[in-house]
This record gives C-alpha cells, sequence and structure tokens, in this order.
C-alpha cells in the first residue's frame, strides 16, 4: 500500500511538470476586411460637455458647447464608434448612443448623444435602430448652430452591415 501511494505521487508529478510543456505554435490571421475594431471613441466622453450662454445673430441667446480637451485632440483623427442609425432623410443618418424611441429628438437625451455621418463612397442602405460601428475622421463643430456638434466623416462600417 506505502508503494501505491508512492507511485501515485510520482506519476503525478510527472504530469504536472509535463503539462507545462512549452509548445511553438504559429498563428496564421487571414486577412479580412470586416475587423471589428475597438471603439476608441465613447459616448461617455462625448458626453463630457458644457455649455456656455452666448449671443447668435440669428437666435439671440443661446447655448453654445464647450468642447473638452481630450475631444479637440481628436479632430481631424481615425476613430471608431458604435451605435444606433438614426434617418435624418434620405439622403443623411445620424449614429445615436440610443435607439430612435429614446433619442435627442425625442427629448429622452442631449444633442451630444448624436453624431452626423458622411459616408466614403455610395450611401448604404441601412435601417433605423441598425446597431453598427463606424471607422471615420471625426470633426466637432463649437459655432454653428444648425448644425450637428460631433461628426463622422469618410466613413465606412466595419461592422453590422
Amino acid at each position: 500500500m506505502h508503494n501505491y501511494i508512492k507511485f501515485s505521487i510520482a506519476l503525478l508529478v510527472v504530469v504536472f511538470l509535463f503539462s507545462f510543456d512549452k509548445k511553438d505554435e504559429n498563428i496564421t490571421l487571414k486577412n479580412d476586411t470586416n475587423i471589428v475594431l475597438t471603439d476608441t471613441l465613447t459616448w461617455s466622453l462625448l458626453g463630457k460637455i458644457d455649455y456656455l450662454k452666448k449671443p447668435d445673430k440669428v437666435y439671440g441667446e443661446i447655448m453654445f458647447p464647450v468642447i473638452n480637451p481630450k475631444l479637440k485632440s481628436l479632430q481631424g483623427k481615425q476613430v471608431t464608434i458604435s451605435g444606433f442609425i438614426i434617418p435624418i432623410d434620405n439622403k443623411n443618418y445620424a449614429i445615436s448612443k440610443n435607439v430612435f424611441a429614446a433619442c435627442f429628438f425625442c427629448g429622452k437625451s442631449g444633442p451630444e448623444t448624436l453624431m452626423g455621418i458622411k459616408f466614403k463612397g455610395e450611401l448604404p442602405k441601412l435601417k433605423t435602430d441598425q446597431f453598427v460601428t463606424l471607422k471615420g475622421t471625426f470633426r466637432y463643430n463649437d459655432s454653428d448652430v444648425e448644425d450637428w456638434i460631433y461628426h463622422i466623416e469618410n466613413t465606412v462600417i466595419t461592422a453590422g452591415n
């Protein structure tokens, strides 16, 4: 019986030592054009915005956005963001943090929860509330009250199409 225990312990030690054998594995990734990237721009960051009351020639005194320094540093740079498609008209879309029923137009959130989209190339056919991931050039607007605060331009859909 005593030898049986010694043999069992020795066997466990050998199995344990060989379980950490280093294996050289080469991983080959196939080239795929529909790679989903991690969002580099988040709705949380876009929501960190202040407003400053200033005079406007047309509307009198209104609230203008004050863009935070982190977003200012992204101006003109490639970003990736995910959200819900909101059709504006038959030629324009926006991407939203929320679905259409809870979007900015319905009074459930602010203008910082939407981004205007300008697609690269042909306009894709998209559905309301379709969840997509977009990659494009970020642009903010802090002076034109009749335009979106945030834009994504030269945009391509990387997921959700």
